[in-house]
């Protein structure tokens, strides 16, 4: 008996442009995956992180900008891939065309939802360095671990718990303290 096999849909940028603007979703070649919404707890991590990584480049005034999700970065034309990093920074300004940002990113950080760990620590390991992002962090709040992962430098997953202050190595002098943002999410009750 031959099994069956169901094929899907291969989207286009047409079809996911036209996605209502309430729905959360990425695409790996041309297949399309739902996002839920992110929690309290790691809105807070990512307005920390965003608030740090903003002053920092405002303060060097150059060319890079971070952008926080919804925000698309479109890795690959064919097969279609886009995906909605949590935190990133971009330099190359002709990256950005208004609505997304047309290829790798130079950093990006991604916070762990509970509902698809594999998501971040393999399928957007594997794109993030294959597209060409210099540095990829993803922030585990259950864990409470921080991995850094310096493409750029050959360093793959070195990780750091959340009583660490962790270099951003595309930069000289900029460090995070998890302990302050660990601190942030232990404030609540």
């Amino acid at each position: 008996m031959q099994a069956l096999q169901m094929e899907r849909e291969i989207v286009s940028l047409e079809q996911y442009e036209a996605l209502p603007e309430d729905v959360r979703a990425e695409v790996f070649d041309g297949q399309i995956y739902y996002m839920a919404s992110p929690s309290q707890e790691h809105q807070t991590i990512s307005m920390e992180l965003s608030t740090i990584l903003h002053t920092y480049l405002k303060g060097k005034k150059g060319p890079c900008r971070v952008f926080h999700a919804p925000f698309d970065v479109k890795l690959y034309d064919s097969p279609l891939t886009i995906v909605q990093p949590d935190l990133m920074i971009v330099c190359d300004q002709d990256k950005l065309d208004g609505k997304r940002c047309n290829g790798a990113p130079d950093f990006i950080i991604e916070i762990i939802s509970p509902s698809n760990p594999a998501d971040d620590y393999i399928r957007k390991l594997y794109y993030y360095k294959n597209a060409g992002v210099r540095e990829y962090w993803i922030v585990d709040p259950r864990r409470k671990t921080v991995t850094v992962n310096f493409f750029e430098g050959n360093v793959l997953n070195v990780q750091y718990s959340f009583d660490c202050t962790v270099k951003v190595n595309i930069y000289d002098d900029l460090f995070v303290d998890f302990s302050e943002i660990s601190g942030m999410l232990n404030s609540w009750p």
